[in-house]
């Protein structure tokens, strides 16, 4: 299972339920990498899409605890149980994680790839990914080139847990 995640220097991911902020080739990435694939996510992160729909061509999970929640388009889940048997129907590398902070954070154990663009300035954030450069289970392992979106500095990275790095 993966995840994908915009990230400042502090691990800040969003203020207010927007995204810190909005680069063109991220979203490129990330529309390359999910297209075809699974996203999970929260009520929230939908809510913050535009219209509040599920991503075009996507297999969109939604997890609430609102029982009545209805979204045209998304699998409706509310618990983490009941997450965890909707995913064993879908190959596990199809898989991606993409917020808010809460779902990151619940499903972080389950995952073994992080695609991690970081931008290298600090946002006045509310909403936190978990540090990977300083959990003992997950490693660095791909840095792409420093990119430039008008001023801001950013790079594509990849983090593996360590013991699927082991597994290899």
């Amino acid at each position: 299972m993966n995840l994908i995640v915009n990230a400042d220097k502090n691990w800040g991911i969003g203020k207010n339920n927007e995204l810190l902020i909005r680069i063109p080739n991220d979203m490129k990435m990330f529309r390359a990498a999910t297209i075809g694939k699974v996203v999970v996510m929260g009520r929230k992160t939908l809510e913050s899409f535009p219209n509040g729909m599920p991503l075009p061509k996507r297999t969109n999970i939604v997890l609430t605890r609102n029982k009545d929640y209805e979204a045209k388009g998304a699998v409706i889940v509310h618990t983490k149980e009941e997450l965890l048997e909707e995913l064993k129907k879908y190959p596990q590398e199809d898989i991606f994680i993409i917020g808010g902070e809460s779902v990151y954070r619940m499903m972080l154990p389950y995952c073994t790839t992080a695609y991690v663009t970081r931008t290298d300035y600090v946002y006045d954030a509310d909403t936190y990914f978990p540090d990977l450069d300083k959990a003992k289970d997950w490693a660095l392992i791909e840095e792409g080139e420093e990119e430039t979106y008008f001023d801001i500095e950013y790079r594509f990275t990849k983090y593996k847990k360590i013991e699927t790095i082991l597994d290899i």
